[in-house]
């Protein structure tokens, strides 16, 4: 099997626009921006944008170059390819701006390409910097495999497009869902188990080791479920944090095609289209095998009652994390708020920061576990 590469079409006419045309998108339906002499339509990136969509407003239709370098944070590569999906054209200069023309001859000599090589890679909707290693055209899980080395740092590399998994429709609208299926589908079942476990504890038969001996048992009373509620939902976010870490950021060895198949199915493809809205959240039908399984485990470690208490809680952990993760993404939460700080937190585990920033609903378990992404890179949002 080789990979597909799509050939290389004939690049469009470069457009070219005056300071003053540029100047007019400053709206949020029109949004443009310039880095040196290349315009930029990142309309549709104003929400996404991790300091938030006042930020890029506020020097719409102008240069924002050194905003780019920092200080306060100097945008990273992936920060910068990411922003080449955007890229509409050119700035409109007189002949004698001999400052304007350096620029750009400085950036294409850094850049390595010629001009046309550079104006078709930041046309081309899948990135050309990607050098087409996949065939974007036919359905990624069977693809990604035979990257081998290469994987690691192609799937770190993101795109703003969505991604296919699979040939057959039926399994492909079952690897997605929106939001609001998960709160549909699972909050129901955390009040129905909430209403089970009060009742069940207020029968008052419920006892901790009970199963070794009753002299010594301890009783527990139907007042303690709110406690083992909020124990689950903290025991949760440890296990949001393990995932991610250990199973969801498993660096899959090159030569294993079936490592990076599952890799990409369970993570991969997030990391790749982090702005897929309909990969944001856990599709219902694999969430319940995996939480049938925790439920299992629950139940052989504790008492009915008791054991079920915790563990709807980590359920309700579950929603709240998969809310939140959606939120980070797709949200524009309020600047110093908590949820501002975490979004630009997990927009830099996407961007720049891979091995770090596993913590989604929080970063408590980033400190013991010594994975916090560093203070200064993150905590202006730009």
């Amino acid at each position: 099997f080789q990979l597909s590469q799509s050939p290389m079409s004939s690049p469009a006419p470069v457009r070219y626009f005056s300071e003053s045309e540029v100047s007019q998108h400053r709206s949020p339906s029109s949004c443009w921006v310039l880095l040196a002499n290349r315009v930029y339509d990142v309309t549709g990136f104003l929400r996404r944008h991790p300091g938030g969509e006042a930020l890029i407003l506020s020097r719409a239709g102008t240069d924002v170059s050194r905003q780019m370098e920092g200080p306060p944070h100097r945008h990273s590569e992936n920060a910068r390819r990411w922003m080449e999906q955007y890229y509409i054209g050119e700035l409109r200069k007189d002949p004698g701006d001999t400052q304007a023309t350096e620029t750009v001859r400085e950036r294409r000599q850094g850049s390595h390409q010629t001009p046309e090589e550079e104006t078709g890679a930041s046309r081309c909707s899948s990135v050309n910097t990607e050098t087409d290693l996949v065939d974007w055209r036919k359905p990624l899980l069977w693809q990604v495999g035979h990257l081998g080395e290469k994987y690691d740092d192609w799937v770190h590399q993101p795109v703003d497009r969505p991604i296919r998994l699979f040939y057959s429709d039926v399994i492909e609208a079952c690897s997605k869902t929106s939001w609001y299926m998960v709160p549909i589908v699972w909050l129901p079942v955390v009040a129905y188990l909430s209403w089970y476990c009060f009742s069940s504890l207020a029968r008052g038969d419920t006892r901790l080791f009970a199963s070794f001996t009753t002299d010594y048992s301890i009783p527990i009373h139907k007042y303690t479920f709110p406690f083992m509620f909020l124990l689950g939902m903290f025991l949760w976010s440890l296990v949001e944090y393990l995932i991610h870490r250990f199973l969801f950021h498993m660096k899959p060895p090159a030569s294993n095609y079936y490592l990076i198949t599952f890799h990409f199915l369970l993570h991969g493809q997030h990391h790749k289209s982090p702005y897929d809205g309909s990969r944001l959240v856990f599709p219902p039908i694999p969430a319940s095998i995996v939480i049938v399984a925790f439920y299992g485990l629950i139940r052989l470690l504790l008492p009915e009652a008791l054991g079920v208490s915790i563990f709807v809680g980590g359920l309700c952990g579950y929603v709240v994390y998969d809310m939140i993760h959606y939120y980070l993404h797709y949200g524009s939460p309020s600047k110093g708020s908590y949820m501002y700080g975490l979004k630009a937190y997990h927009v830099k585990h996407h961007f720049e920061h891979q091995r770090s920033g596993f913590g989604i609903t929080t970063r408590f378990w980033d400190h013991p576990f010594h994975t916090l992404i560093p203070e200064e890179t993150f905590e202006k949002g730009h």
